[in-house]
């Protein structure tokens, strides 16, 4: 979840927004907040759901890990397996975050600047995710077969899901969602100029209009306006009015309808009626509960009660997340087959093994990719 689900602030410009015409509420950030206002639980809050994710894509679904495998990841984790099919939850926790992020680092920044960030954030990354990927698929060794030359190239534009062409990342679909964010939340607040008012009537208007659009069954409004999504961004959006001012209580309404309509959606996609041929039986109650929690690690963050995590590992922690997320499924797989068909390891062995082998590969990808090519990027985007 970019950020995505993951997005990393940064320092907004010189340059503000017209001012809020309310008067300025206190802040309530704690000494948690680290260097230049940075909340470093984020930070980890985002990294936890990376992990949550890749668990489910290593050993909560069925499909093409099995082939990794050799066998169902039901046979190598009888246990954890369910446990493990909750981790797709992860991507509505990225959600919220996001919701909260974009609207922290879109406040009192023109839109160019806006732009610019987005862009220079997720590109790098993801561009270099995409050739690897793609290379590695091409490998005659691996079991895996690659897209073609033509959609290997539009896959480096983004668009790739709605212009049909095949992924080559699989998690590249939310990243298809959080564009959508950024493009409705950057064309109804960015460019007017971010005010608490016009952030409250924007979480107002998308929340009925994305109720509409699942109303209507109509297609185009469902992909514009993301019915499904949507609660986890605005409910993100609120939580960071609430970190402004956590007395505000029209913020703290429009988390509660966020957290009640997104926990619906999140039932209503992920669960489904017992069945002996599923791989795993996701309960109502435990969507609820993961949905919940995500939500409520948000708002201890917002309100400042985890300001004591402050450690500087998790802005690392912050900055390893996205490239984790965009690596770890495809090329998480190919290393999956070879510690364990080949090698013979362990499961749990092959399982820790591959999540720290993936950590190590988004560490190169943040040392020696973003923190070389974001700041040029962002510079050549931004007068």
């Amino acid at each position: 979840m970019t950020e995505t689900a993951v997005s990393t602030p940064d320092t907004a410009p010189t340059t503000a927004a017209p001012p809020d015409p309310r008067p300025a509420p206190p802040r309530t950030r704690g000494r948690g907040t680290g260097g230049a206002g940075r909340l470093r639980a984020l930070d980890g809050l985002r990294l936890v759901a990376a992990l949550m994710v890749a668990a489910y894509h290593y050993g909560g679904r069925g499909g093409d890990v099995a082939t990794a495998w050799g066998t169902s990841p039901r046979e190598q984790f009888p246990t954890l397996h369910g446990l493990f099919a909750y981790g797709c939850l992860g991507v509505q926790v990225f959600f919220v975050i996001s919701g909260f992020v974009i609207c922290r680092s879109g406040w009192g920044r023109p839109l160019r600047s806006f732009f610019a960030s987005r862009v220079a954030r997720l590109f790098p990354a993801y561009w270099v995710a995409v050739v690897l990927v793609t290379a590695v698929f091409a490998l005659p060794m691996v079991a895996y077969a690659t897209v073609s030359p033509s959609d290997a190239l539009v896959n480096l534009t983004m668009l790739q899901q709605p212009l049909g062409a095949d992924r080559v990342l699989g998690v590249c679909w939310t990243l298809w969602a959080e564009l959508r964010f950024y493009a409705l939340f950057a064309l109804c607040v960015v460019l007017p100029g971010a005010t608490r008012q016009r952030v409250v009537l924007f979480c107002a208007v998308w929340t009925l209009a994305a109720a509409l659009a699942q109303a209507s069954g109509e297609p185009f409004l469902g992909v514009l306006l993301m019915p499904e999504y949507a609660p986890f961004f605005i409910g993100g959006i609120g939580l960071y009015l609430v970190h402004r001012d956590r007395r505000d209580v029209l913020a703290w309404g429009i988390v509660a309808v966020g957290w009640a309509i997104g926990q619906h959606c999140a039932v209503a996609g992920l669960w489904h009626a017992p069945d002996p041929h599923a791989f795993s039986q996701r309960s109502s109650l435990g969507i609820v509960a993961v949905v919940t929690l995500g939500f409520a690690a948000v708002a201890a963050i917002a309100v400042g009660r985890l300001s004591w995590a402050n450690w500087r590992w998790l802005t690392t922690a912050g900055a390893l997340t996205y490239p984790f997320y965009l690596v770890h499924e495809h090329l998480g797989w190919v290393v999956i087959g070879f510690l364990h068909r080949r090698a013979g390891l362990p499961s749990s062995v092959t399982f820790a093994a591959t999540v720290a082998s993936m950590l190590v590969l988004a560490w190169l990808v943040n040392r020696y990719v973003e923190r070389w090519a974001t700041p040029r990027l962002r510079g050549a985007l931004t007068p």
